[in-house]
């Protein structure tokens, strides 16, 4: 279970009066009628991939990719693990304008990043009163041996605060543009070489909102994709020094599903630590290696997409503006992440109530309704749900939920479709 980190200011005074008011439209009778194209939201979002040409290179290689070159300095580090000494390369890339006044922003990255390695991701923001400080969004490994991968707590000022793993702008102070920082670490004298493939930024602005009207549609009706089923729920207890499984696994379990789709995900060489009685290991396997050890749990949006990238998919946290714009990439056979709140009456066939929940969106059936492989299930084959479309929308858009927040997973020769025209890209 994740509760969405963006409206947690908001969250508990606003989330009954929206429960009890929310109200949903109905979804058109035909796709025809619908059209495909929807009408220009209210929602501002965009997302920026970094290009690491331009920018503060400090010991670091760049072209299409980051890479430790030679190291710029030594600093000490202290976590659970102990005091060590590491030698760094950083890249600070040039200031990046955003097209309006973002109130939040949520980097994301893929990396390989071999044992004796680590790596930070910082930004800072350019509001009408200046230049905010660096705010540290991440720090990630692969593994669990050399540092403890975490979000920092605790970063709050007059300019903002970071939300475990989102930046959010303070009133009065939102930004229209911003920088973004790598810091590449390894032990000192070692050949390890992370290397940085991808590195973006999604930076929003979702209206106060309670109720959200239905999108037209069709262009994915009818699609429904392969996406294996797995249950959170088989795992309930399971590594309490992982979060203990059930619906504290909802974001590492939607995950996998979207990994298996793609045909990656652990090899039993690699899960033979988990016990064998497991029914679906390659989850325990996620929770652990996108466990934050600060927040206490799996659900960090960016570290369950860098995780993906450790099979070399290219993964990324984003905004979605309606349905219109999910059918784009379901039709394109990329399924969907995606993060959001209700009560049980709120969401007719879900039979739960929830602050903050993720499941994967794989397909639509022919009139349109959500086909969500839903981890919050009993076992593996009760997984595959069918949520009417406007129900639906509402409780994944409005803003006391994650306000259309989602993980987009895809092996790099699998192009993402094109963008909604006339509105900034967001993928």
């Amino acid at each position: 279970m994740r509760v969405p980190s963006v409206f947690l200011p908001v969250f508990l005074s606003t989330l009954l009066t929206a429960l009890l008011t929310a109200s949903v439209l109905t979804v058109p009778a035909t796709a025809a009628e619908a059209g495909t194209k929807p009408p220009r939201s209210a929602v501002d979002v965009v997302y920026q991939r970094a290009q690491f040409g331009p920018g503060l290179r400090e010991g670091v290689r760049t072209g299409g990719t980051l890479s430790f070159g030679a190291p710029a300095g030594t600093i000490s580090y202290t976590d659970a693990l102990g005091t060590k000494t590491w030698e760094y390369a950083r890249w600070t890339g040039p200031d990046r304008p955003i097209g309006f006044a973002a109130t939040e922003l949520v980097a994301s990255w893929n990396a390989d990043v071999p044992a004796g390695s680590w790596m930070q991701v910082e930004m800072r923001g350019r509001h009408a009163a200046g230049q905010t400080k660096w705010y540290v969004l991440g720090r990630w490994a692969y593994g669990d041996e050399d540092i403890r991968r975490t979000s920092l707590p605790g970063q709050r000022d007059a300019d903002g605060t970071v939300s475990v793993d989102t930046f959010v702008a303070a009133t009065g102070k939102a930004i229209t543009s911003y920088q973004l920082r790598v810091t590449l670490y390894r032990a000192p004298g070692s050949a390890a070489n992370p290397v940085v493939r991808a590195l973006g930024a999604m930076a929003s602005a979702v209206p106060d909102r309670q109720t959200v009207p239905v999108s037209p549609g069709g262009v994915a009706w009818g699609v429904e994709l392969a996406v294996p089923r797995r249950s959170q729920n088989v795992h309930e207890g399971h590594y309490p020094e992982w979060d203990g499984g059930g619906e504290a696994w909802c974001s590492p379990t939607s995950t996998t599903m979207v990994l298996g789709y793609w045909g990656k995900w652990p090899s039993r060489q690699d899960t033979a630590w988990v016990d064998p009685s497991d029914p679906d290991p390659e989850v325990d396997y996620a929770a652990r290696y996108t466990y934050d050890y600060a927040y206490e749990g799996a659900g960090n949006w960016p570290f369950n997409t860098a995780y993906a990238g450790r099979y070399g998919l290219e993964g990324f946290v984003t905004r979605l503006r309606s349905l219109t714009e999910m059918e784009r990439l379901i039709k394109a056979g990329i399924p969907v992440v995606t993060s959001q709140s209700f009560k049980a009456e709120e969401l007719p066939g879900a039979g739960y109530s929830t602050n903050g929940h993720l499941m994967v969106i794989a397909g639509f059936t022919a009139n349109g309704d959500v086909i969500a492989n839903d981890p919050a299930s009993p076992d593996d084959d009760a997984v595959r749900r069918v949520y009417p479309r406007a129900a639906f929308e509402n409780v994944w858009l409005r803003s006391t939920g994650s306000g259309g927040i989602v993980y987009v997973i895809h092996p790099a020769n699998r192009p993402l479709p094109p963008t909604t025209p006339g509105l900034p890209a967001n993928w």
